[in-house]
């Protein structure tokens, strides 16, 4: 008698009948799919279709002849950029910017937010909440504006109150050692109220009945947060970590180029400042999309090996 298994091998499953199944339900949840495919196609359109000119930093890129027609020059953009006598200072400030802002800012929004889950009286909790989201809301245009307006020199509030009590003022704005912490700390300030939203959330999967029977039991409230909201938040902050870590190199152009002067360059020109200025003012495409591209490379590479160390040490990670 012929084993189950050599029937099984020599009659495999009826592939049209797989199709035929998977057809079916689509089209019992088409709903499902249609409410799915603006998303779909949004991602498709802006993010993977945009990849057709990553070619770019291969060629030596000439407008006029196209993709196509450019010559094709391989890794010589990334090259220079290695052996450019800059690379290691975009390098450092990039890094240094990142770290430092992850260090100081992630944790804020977790402390904030298990203040926040403590506070019973709703009018003072909404009030304390409105106070730190809304700096969330002003533009990175109108937030520079209100930096250099605190710190100048001459007129700034922030420096005629140190003057008040005392202190001699340090350049902020000019002198290089100053422009990473006014860069992190104004971002924390107006970033750390709404960071708090997604830990709020993850909180109200606390169950009540383990705060009551904690007090019971003679627990303080710090004790409680330690022992059981903190841990219920714990997936949530590892995700985001994770999801930091894989940024580190992606600190944005836009309040740099805003506080960036050419005195304080020296910590302030960091990667994206560096593509900025070759590809748009330079008109250095293929060099600026090679860096750019490095970046990219190198964002997810983080972002696999902090996830898969995550994974192997506990059971939280993206995929």
């Amino acid at each position: 008698m012929m084993h189950e298994g050599a029937k099984a091998v020599m009659n495999p499953p009826d592939a049209p009948a797989k199709s035929k199944k998977w057809f079916k339900k689509i089209v019992r949840n088409w709903q499902l799919y249609i409410f799915m495919a603006p998303a779909l196609l949004t991602v498709i359109i802006f993010n993977y279709v945009p990849m057709y000119g990553i070619q770019i930093a291969f060629k030596n890129y000439v407008p006029a002849l196209g993709m196509a027609g450019s010559k094709w020059v391989g890794f010589d953009h990334f090259t220079r950029f290695f052996e450019s006598y800059y690379f290691w200072d975009l390098i450092w400030n990039t890094l240094s910017i990142s770290l430092y802002g992850l260090l100081v800012g992630f944790p804020l929004p977790i402390l904030l937010a298990l203040a926040f889950n403590e506070i019973r009286n709703g009018p003072f909790k909404k009030t304390v909440q409105t106070v730190t989201y809304a700096p969330h809301f002003i533009s990175m245009v109108v937030m520079a504006g209100m930096i250099i307006t605190f710190l100048t020199p001459s007129s700034g509030m922030i420096v005629n109150l140190l003057e008040l009590v005392g202190i001699t003022p340090p350049s902020f704005l000019t002198d290089p050692r100053w422009f990473k912490t006014v860069y992190v700390l104004s971002d924390v300030w107006q970033a750390t109220g709404w960071g708090t939203i997604i830990y709020l959330a993850a909180l109200t999967a606390v169950d009540p009945g383990l705060h009551e029977a904690a007090i019971l039991d003679g627990a303080s409230r710090l004790q409680r947060i330690r022992h059981i909201n903190f841990p219920v938040i714990i997936p949530t902050i590892t995700i985001l970590l994770i999801l930091n870590m894989g940024g580190l190199l992606g600190v944005g152009y836009e309040k740099i180029l805003l506080l960036q002067n050419p005195l304080n360059m020296e910590s302030s020109d960091v990667i994206a400042t560096s593509v900025y200025r070759t590809g748009l003012l330079e008109a250095q495409y293929s060099y600026s999309t090679a860096v750019g591209l490095f970046n990219s490379v190198v964002n997810a590479i983080l972002l696999i090996v902090v996830n898969q160390v995550v994974r192997k040490t506990s059971e939280n990670s993206l995929w």
